[in-house]
């Protein structure tokens, strides 16, 4: 973005950064203290152009545009006067240090970092170090980088941080459509009876937990959730080193799957209860590490970052006499989403896209929030087998036997024998029925 001042009036360049944006979205970016309300008088009035042309709020912009804003600082009262951009927090020396000392990757788009386990990726209630808080570090000028995606706390290894809105716009977009592809490295209790394998499993929340545990759910109220997993190697049938591909992106996807065939990951209890740890001197801590991303890169390449393991995961793989060398080859994966998934998975993006813009034009935000969820189909179900449903029902063996001949073998037409008078409400009695299957 290029700025130029005539005549009290400011002129802005549309960078390629915010090609495509809508117009109030530019100003949110740009210039927050001006409120949406200023901005749709300001439409209203002809005061903003774009290339000298009269601009609504909801337009979108493209890049080499001239963007003409009347000077703000003389038009804006009120409540928008107070409004500014958020104020940064300072860190201190040793946070500083820690965020430089993560980072594995840098370019103009994105930063790669490997988070360490025991730090959250956001804050919460309680959560007062996490990565969100860290991000003012990377931020030396221009705007505040963002996360496009999470690791639980306890889990390490490969996060991407959006480095400019436009890229976090572009790498959202890719996790949001699976466009990404994340390879885990964990270690399980016991071995799989088959070694490479993928499962399809809905999950939902845990009624009674808040939101903080998951579980198998296969009813309607359980999200397709599919996991690929290949066993790298074994320790007897004690544990082992296996590589997971997440193909949906569910809270806690990989412990829940893992746990769920009967292998839980090596220090989650909170899905594997005692089952999760190993006796001796391997380390209770989690063994889930994001190893590599792979990934569509703004200019056109593709970024693909692996993050070494923390020290308790390679002594524990040392420990089991794995070596790390072993798990570098990656198979291509062949259980791909189906193309409704995909846009469930889009619909789902865009919902959440839509919640954390929840205040621009708060009362239509709700209303089309509202019309678009009542739209979106039931999601298909994962994990039922062909073969294992509910029998086919069966013909009931009363009425005609085949043939038109009761057991006995006599005909069931005629006259009763014995002149017996006719049953009350019988019919066609006395004359031969048609039997079934016959012209």
């Amino acid at each position: 973005m290029t700025e130029k001042t005539e005549h009290n009036v400011r002129q802005f360049i549309v960078g390629g950064d915010d090609d495509g944006i809508r117009l109030d979205r530019w100003f949110k970016r740009h210039l927050p203290q001006v409120g949406f309300a200023t901005i749709s008088r300001w439409a209203r009035t002809g005061q903003i152009r774009v290339d000298g042309k009269r601009a609504a709020p909801e337009d979108r912009i493209t890049k080499g545009q001239t963007l003409r804003v009347p000077p703000g600082d003389s038009h804006v009262r009120g409540a928008a006067a107070g409004k500014s951009a958020r104020q940064r927090k300072p860190l201190t020396e040793e946070q500083l240090e820690m965020a430089d000392a993560m980072v594995i990757h840098r370019d103009p788009a994105a930063i790669v970092i490997n988070k360490p386990p025991g730090l959250a990726t956001q804050g919460g209630s309680g959560t007062h170090e996490h990565v969100d808080g860290l991000l003012d570090a990377y931020a030396t000028h221009g705007p505040r980088p963002r996360l496009v995606h999470r690791l639980d706390k306890d889990t390490s290894g490969v996060l991407l941080v959006a480095a400019t809105p436009g890229s976090a716009a572009f790498f959202s977009k890719r996790f949001s459509t699976r466009g990404a592809r994340k390879i885990y490295w964990a270690l399980v209790a016991g071995v799989p009876s088959i070694e490479e394998g993928l499962i399809d499993l809905p999950l939902a929340k845990q009624p009674g937990t808040g939101g903080e545990k998951m579980m198998v759910d296969q009813s309607e109220q359980g999200q397709p959730s599919r996991s690929r997993y290949r066993v790298l190697d074994r320790a007897g049938n004690r544990a082992c080193w296996v590589e997971l591909q997440p193909l949906t992106g569910r809270t806690h996807q990989l412990r829940v799957h893992m746990a769920a065939i009967g292998h839980p990951i090596i220090g989650d209890g909170k899905y594997g209860g005692q089952d999760a740890f190993l006796s001796g001197s391997i380390s209770r801590k989690m063994h889930l590490h994001a190893r590599r991303l792979i990934i569509d890169h703004p200019d056109g390449t593709m970024l693909d970052v692996e993050a070494a393991l923390p020290d308790h995961f390679a002594a524990s793989l040392a420990q089991l006499g794995f070596d790390e060398n072993d798990g570098e080859y990656i198979p291509d994966p062949s259980g791909e989403l189906t193309r409704e998934e995909i846009k469930a998975a889009a619909r789902a993006h865009a919902k959440d896209y839509r919640k954390e813009r929840k205040g621009e034009r708060r009362g239509r935000a709700e209303t089309g929030r509202t019309r678009n969820d009542s739209r979106i189909p039931p999601a298909k179900k994962g994990g039922v087998k062909k073969g294992l449903g509910s029998p086919k029902p069966t013909k009931p063996t009363g009425g005609k036997p085949a043939g038109g001949r009761p057991a006995g073998g006599k005909p069931t037409g005629g006259k009763p024998a014995g002149g017996a008078p006719r049953p009350a409400g019988g019919r066609g009695v006395g004359r031969p029925s048609t039997p079934r299957g016959r012209g």
